[in-house]
């Protein structure tokens, strides 16, 4: 049966670890634009060799589930002298996952810019670095910012995951309670109930986001 004082009762514990979620998804979504952008650029080189190795790693690291890669980055690679905490261990994992994806949405972004906008770069007589950063990313990346905004909200829900490495956030703390108590649908509904309260507004600002560029 579902008992309201009790439910009061471990909301405060819960949020008290809310802060580490958001934390882990704000600094992997963060790693994930910043690794993304030169994966996509690398996707797009002229040199095959370059190419090729990225679509390489973009379609292993697409293709092997995110739980695996966070126990080879906690539990694996210690064994070879590389430790990390569990937020840096979930951080990464998330953020080199989620990279392969936002390479993708850099490289649509990148293909929608008119090729006249090239070649009024290569008439200007502009250097590549300045193409890049006056011309090119300046029109590329405001259309992708509502995909962005999508992959942030799956980032935050995929956080649970970091919990197989013991970090400790709802989910884990949920756990632990439940544990202790035996009471598990309190913990767990909470979870969910705060994981729709910060998902469920951002779908909404996304959503917003979106209609406003297409309007443009």
């Amino acid at each position: 049966m579902w008992d309201w004082s009790y439910a009061f009762q471990i909301l405060p514990e819960l949020a008290n670890v809310l802060p580490i979620t958001i934390a882990a998804t704000v600094v992997g979504f963060a790693a994930a634009c910043v690794l993304g952008l030169p994966l996509s650029l690398a996707r797009k080189s002229n040199y095959k060799a370059v190419s090729y190795l990225a679509l390489g790693w973009i379609e292993f690291i697409r293709s092997t589930p995110l739980l695996v890669q966070l126990f080879f980055l906690f539990y694996a690679l210690p064994l070879y002298g590389i430790s990390f905490s569990p937020f840096a261990a979930g951080v990464l994992g998330l953020g080199l996952h989620y990279s392969t994806y936002m390479s993708e949405v850099f490289r649509s972004g990148i293909d929608a810019v008119p090729a006249g906008q090239w070649e009024a770069a290569k008439a200007l007589n502009f250097g590549k670095r300045r193409t890049w950063t006056n011309i090119i990313l300046p029109q590329a990346v405001p259309p992708i910012i509502p995909v962005m905004g999508n992959y942030f909200i799956t980032m935050f829900k995929e956080t649970p995951l970091l919990s197989a490495i013991t970090l400790v956030e709802l989910l884990q703390t949920a756990k632990a309670i439940g544990s202790g108590s035996f009471r598990y649908l309190e913990a767990f509904t909470l979870v969910g109930l705060l994981f729709f309260l910060l998902s469920y507004p951002s779908s909404l600002l996304v959503g917003r986001l979106e209609k406003r560029f297409q309007r443009k």
